[in-house]
């Protein structure tokens, strides 16, 4: 992936990971688009960034999702990168009254979305990159949050399935693996403690500027090259009953 001059569409891309992806995205010189639903978010962000270009999009949709690839490929056919970055975390137990009903909409934005996009804007002639967000979780659960970490674990996978079948497209396919991060996700104040997120943005940058595909920090950076024994004494650690 070029460094500069690139046309960068970024769902989810005015809030948490999404947002320093933009803003460094921006800092080197590529024009960025995101899409999120909540619209006075994206009139806040707008208002920091008066050249990002925006679309309130609820990607939950199948309707919105295909609304979103009909109106980039008239307005913006020249984009060429596709980051795969909204998702939502639940923190909820299979018990709960309205597990089911949760685990669908988790199931939806964090699994169905991505690949509905990728379907369709890999049809985009310039599309040369697609940049798809895991977790760390996609290696070792934390069951607090037991459906958002299966739906990154099937990701990851898919995402490793789609690095080789787009090779014969020429479209590069990059992940994006975070740990914890200080933001809102799963709910305010539940990641404080967690790494800043201009920290990820600096180091993923870094390796992406060096050809890598598969951009680690911290904790997931230790989870994709541990064995099974260290993933089960994570696994041990993380859940454990106090």
């Amino acid at each position: 992936m070029k460094k500069s001059n690139n046309k960068i569409l970024i769902t989810g891309g005015a809030s948490g990971i999404g947002l320093g992806l933009t803003e460094r995205f921006m800092k080197e010189g590529n024009t960025v688009i995101v899409c999120g639903r909540r619209e006075d978010v994206l009139k806040e962000v707008s208002a920091r960034f008066p050249s990002l270009i925006t679309r309130v999009c609820d990607l939950e949709k199948e309707g919105d999702r295909e609304a979103l690839y009909k109106w980039v490929a008239e307005k913006h056919p020249d984009l060429n990168v596709l980051v795969n970055n909204a998702g939502i975390q639940q923190w909820m137990s299979v018990s709960d009254a309205d597990f089911f009903k949760k685990a669908q909409t988790e199931i939806a934005i964090n699994i169905e979305a991505p690949l509905h996009l990728t379907s369709l804007f890999i049809r985009l002639k310039n599309l040369g990159t697609v940049i798809n967000v895991t977790s760390g979780l996609s290696f070792v659960p934390l069951t607090k949050v037991p459906v958002y970490s299966a739906t990154k674990a099937f990701f990851h996978s898919f995402t490793l399935s789609l690095r080789q079948l787009l090779k014969d497209k020429s479209i590069e396919v990059i992940e994006i693996i975070p740990p914890a991060l200080n933001t809102d996700l799963g709910g305010i104040g539940l990641h404080n403690a967690a790494p800043p997120v201009s920290d990820f943005i600096e180091s993923i940058f870094e390796q992406l500027y060096q050809g890598k595909t598969e951009l680690t920090f911290g904790f997931s950076d230790a989870m994709t090259k541990a064995g099974p024994e260290d993933l089960q004494k994570a696994f041990n650690r993380m859940n454990a009953v106090s």
